[in-house]
């Protein structure tokens, strides 16, 4: 992996921490909703099929999303369309937890998607842009933080509840906090006009010319754009496994107490947290193939133990083998897709985001499918077959930039 070579300035430090903290909100909104799928799922009256179909709604809204922010970006700039995501996706969160009408928890969950989807294209942007400034590879600690913001998500709330607060008092308290970073840090974030200049400098380090405007809306079906993104589809599956499905996996198959379900999300949190921090520094001292193809086989052998093991340690070590798996996994193709010869970051990250997401958003519909016709544990297993495939898939390729 290689970008600019460089000092960074003292704005595009702050830009660098202000960027890591939006990730936080993101993980943090995102992974809350974790441990209220169980209290969904029984305040709705859905079985596990009619669980993941409702699940899709929130995929439908963030895909649907991610195409248009690309365009939103480019027109507004990402520290805006972050701003303006992440505020919607604090204001839904108290909504999820206490809707009890199935028509208007849908419509909610589907903003609440779409807000996912939009905040997640103009962040990795913006990280990309962040990254070029930087000097050297700074993604992987960026989604660093995205797991850390996962890892309060989906335990904090469960831990606040068990400590005896209300359950809408501990989302609120969840949910101000992220307004009150994503105010605290807008200031520090790139304007639409340095993302620009950025966007042009490091288009003139690559081989290729960028292709005219008319040509971009092609660059979805160019083979290494489609190649990443179905790679992304695969691991982030992995990933929305583990966000809608892990409390229920815990509570009806390893009989865990509800209090304590966000364990599993949370378990994968910490691994891919602690992972993604030293990420950078991993991806630099092997090489880009050795951490894909390597990380998707402790993944799927940690899905496989979570799956056969009888003992919910067993599970929560399984999930934590995930973890550490897949977590620079995503990081190195989204800073492939920023890289890509010829195609800008404003095309290939939202249609690459847009693919891979499908797998973290709308694939946990499918396993619902599957664990309504078989059993969850099989639909998680064909998780792990899935990451199989990228190591095998991977290791003949590797990357198109």
């Amino acid at each position: 992996m290689t970008v600019n070579q460089r000092v960074p300035t003292e704005g595009v430090i702050r830009a660098r921490i202000a960027t890591q903290l939006i990730f936080l909100v993101c993980g943090l909104g995102m992974a809350s909703w974790a441990p209220m799928v169980p209290f969904a799922k029984d305040r709705l009256g859905l079985n596990d099929a009619n669980l993941g179909l409702f699940l899709l709604l929130l995929g439908a809204g963030s895909m649907l999303m991610m195409p248009t922010s690309g365009w939103l970006v480019s027109r507004f700039g990402s520290r805006l369309v972050m701003a303006c995501a992440a505020l919607v996706m604090a204001l839904s969160l108290p909504l999820l937890l206490v809707l009890s009408s199935i028509p208007t928890m849908a419509i909610t969950l589907f903003i609440f998607g779409a807000s996912i989807g939009t905040i997640d294209v103009a962040m990795n942007a913006h990280g990309v842009q962040v990254q070029n400034l930087y000097g050297k590879p700074i993604m992987s600690s960026l989604h660093g933080l995205f797991s850390v913001g996962g890892l309060f998500g989906s335990l904090g709330l469960g831990l606040l509840i068990k400590l005896g607060l209300n359950p809408m008092y501990a989302i609120i308290c969840i949910a101000l906090l992220m307004i009150l970073i994503t105010l605290t840090q807008y200031k520090n974030l790139f304007p639409a006009d340095t993302e620009r200049q950025s966007m042009s400098e490091f288009s003139t380090t690559t081989e290729e010319p960028e292709p005219a405007g008319g040509k971009q809306s092609a660059s979805w079906l160019h083979g290494s754009v489609l190649f990443l993104g179905f790679m992304c589809f695969a691991v982030f599956l992995a990933e929305g496994a583990i966000l809608d499905w892990s409390a229920i996996f815990l509570r009806d198959v390893k009989g865990i107490n509800i209090e304590l379900a966000g364990l599993g999300y949370a378990s994968f949190s910490i691994a891919m947290a602690l992972m993604r921090l030293v990420g950078d520094k991993l991806v630099v001292r092997l090489n880009s193939k050795t951490v894909v193809v390597g990380g998707s086989l402790v993944g799927a052998i940690g899905l496989l133990l979570a799956i056969v093991t009888p003992w919910v340690w067993g599970g929560l070590v399984g999930f934590v083998l995930l973890g550490l798996g897949v977590a620079n996994i995503v990081p190195i193709f989204f800073s492939a897709a920023g890289r890509l010869p010829g195609i800008s970051p404003t095309v290939s990250l939202p249609a690459i985001t847009t693919i891979g997401y499908m797998g973290l958003l709308a694939g946990p519909a499918l396993l619902g499918f599957i664990a309504y016709h078989f059993s969850l544990s099989i639909a998680l297993g064909f998780t792990a077959l899935l990451l199989v495939i990228v190591a095998l898939v991977y290791k003949l390729k590797g990357s198109p930039s």
